[in-house]
């Protein structure tokens, strides 16, 4: 079960502008993606939709690469949303890529979690709400924005230390000459990784009286956002972040909530839910989007999602989707192959 507004997500009219100052037209994008025209207009799509609209910009723009580094240097900072907007105001890139991970929670589907470690800031992308991966395009947008981010705030030509992608990413010269790195695809996770002495860098752009009046307004909405989030969303989310840690038991959930096991049990009987059902959903959600990647055994699809033994896994993957998971990977990779030779 999804509260109703873990599935809305709104999009930024600056968007449409930036694909204007491209040459493409928003309604050849709605039409590509064979969505509504109202869509333009409504500025709150689906999860669906909103991948959608990405993928249908990669298609138009031909190439993967090209159209992710075309429209993250396109893209006028005036025209980001406040959250994103506050960023660029940041006392220097640490402030910023910080502020940035706590306000990306207003603008579902995608965040990322940051770490530093030595001479690294690794910036890994995660999907909050969402039962799938966004397309490509979309990762490589967020990805490159983050560094986007750091060049005009700094007005440093910054540069990445390495870039890692899942998938196939089209050009990968184009988005190795943007970064300032070489590219890998067929990684395990999206990641940037930044040289950490970078996040030291103030910002030009810095506007200490600006940031006093738009964080506590930030800060308001994040906290009437996750307050109207369902627990049955919140509950998924964290399971799905503590699988491969060994921690997706109630014990551990609850602690997260801050809350005692019996309140937790009681908040997801009030929805309607179990705990035993939503740790089997957020499996076989999680399930469905390793098995996708080619790259990764059954073996490790089992891990990632918390089984100690793939036979455990076999037999629940069997209850779920009435076939086993090799047999549901081959289908799949045969009807996306469709798809392209279509």
């Amino acid at each position: 079960m999804k509260s109703e507004t873990s599935n809305r997500i709104k999009i930024n009219p600056g968007f449409w502008s930036g694909l204007s100052q491209l040459g493409i037209a928003p309604h050849d994008i709605v039409r590509q993606a064979q969505l509504p025209s109202t869509i333009v207009t409504d500025l709150v799509v689906s999860t669906s939709e909103y991948f959608a609209i990405w993928q249908a910009y990669s298609e138009l723009m031909g190439d993967t690469a090209e159209a992710i580094i075309k429209l993250a240097t396109v893209f006028e900072t005036a025209h980001y949303p406040p959250a994103a907007l506050a960023t660029f105001h940041a006392r220097d890139y640490r402030d910023a890529l910080n502020r940035m991970a706590r306000y990306k929670r207003l603008c579902p589907p995608e965040g990322f979690r940051i770490s530093e470690n030595d001479e690294r800031c690794t910036i890994q992308l995660e999907w909050q709400n969402a039962n799938q991966a966004g397309p490509p395009v979309l990762v490589g947008i967020t990805l490159a924005y983050l560094l986007e981010l750091g060049r005009r705030g700094t007005g440093q030509p910054l540069q990445a230390l390495s870039v890692e992608f899942m998938h196939d990413m089209g050009d990968e010269s184009v988005l190795a000459a943007y970064f300032g790195c070489s590219i890998r695809t067929g990684a395990a996770c999206n990641q940037l990784t930044l040289h950490r002495r970078d996040l030291d860098r103030s910002f030009i752009s810095y506007n200490e009286e600006l940031l006093e009046v738009l964080t506590p307004i930030l800060d308001q909405s994040l906290s009437d956002q996750e307050q109207n989030r369902s627990i049955t969303d919140t509950v998924k989310w964290i399971m799905k972040r503590s699988f491969t840690r060994g921690r997706a038991d109630i014990r551990y959930i609850a602690s997260e909530l801050g809350m005692s096991e019996r309140t937790l049990q009681r908040r997801l009987t009030d929805e309607g839910v179990t705990f035993k059902q939503l740790l089997a959903e957020a499996r076989h959600e999680q399930a469905l989007l390793y098995l996708a990647d080619p790259s990764l055994e059954i073996k490790e699809v089992a891990f990632l999602i918390g089984y100690e033994d793939q036979n455990s896994f076999y037999r629940a993957f069997r209850q779920w989707e009435e076939d086993t998971p090799s047999s549901w990977r081959v289908k799949q990779e045969r009807w996306r192959g469709g798809l392209v030779t279509d």
